[in-house]
């Protein structure tokens, strides 16, 4: 394959068009290792996604250990957003923007953008989710901790903060707590929530909260 994909950038370069290089490998032969070297601006790290929650978090969770892979220009494409195709509830939809957002993953919108929920809108146009997505700094986030079905992911931004997503797996609320010296903090640091549009003040070491059920809360966090 990797023959192919030069053939066909050797092609796109001789156009002298700037054009978006989309390698669609499904994650075959470990796309992720060799895709910017053929010159891809992204790659499918994975199969094809589907609006069900069991499918978004599986291939969602399964980008650990990418994140060295991505940079500014050459992106881990997890596939598209489903976000307002109705298979998946409110808490579930934000978990998956707020996971692709930490993964600096493509956002492309797969649900039909003309009939549109208030509710729909309003999770794809996030600005502060899109903001940590699309970061300038370009480097993507990975898995920080695991304890059964509760994951922190987190995420450097340009100016010094970290998005932190606490993700809950189980369908049931739990109770979660990070620690942000765990993330590289050594004081006191300012914490928001984004989702809620809040700002939590200041906090000394660590911070707990119940998340719902295929839930998330998702933070940034700043020293």
């Amino acid at each position: 394959m990797v023959n192919g994909y030069i053939k066909m950038r050797d092609a796109l370069r001789k156009t002298g068009r700037p054009i978006v290089y989309s390698l669609c490998q499904y994650g075959n032969d470990a796309v992720w290792q060799w895709g910017a070297s053929v010159g891809g601006n992204l790659w499918r790290t994975t199969g094809d996604i589907k609006d069900n929650y069991a499918r978004m978090e599986q291939i969602g969770f399964s980008q650990a250990g990418l994140a060295k892979f991505a940079g500014p220009g050459h992106w881990n494409d997890p596939d598209m957003l489903e976000v307002g195709n109705g298979g998946m509830n409110l808490d579930e939809y934000r978990t998956h923007m707020s996971l692709w957002a930490i993964l600096a993953a493509p956002l492309l919108a797969g649900n039909d953008l003309t009939t549109m929920s208030p509710e729909t809108i309003a999770l794809l146009t996030n600005r502060e989710v899109i903001a940590i997505d699309q970061d300038r700094a370009g480097k993507q986030g990975d898995r920080v901790r695991a304890e059964g079905p509760m994951e922190i992911w987190a995420r450097t931004l340009i100016d010094g903060s970290r998005a932190v997503g606490l993700f809950n797996r189980h369908p049931q609320p739990m109770n979660m707590q990070v620690d942000f010296r765990e993330l590289g903090f050594k004081g006191v640091v300012k914490v928001r929530d984004i989702w809620a549009a809040k700002d939590l003040g200041l906090i000394q070491s660590s911070y707990q909260t119940s998340v719902p059920g295929h839930g998330v809360v998702l933070l940034r966090v700043l020293e």
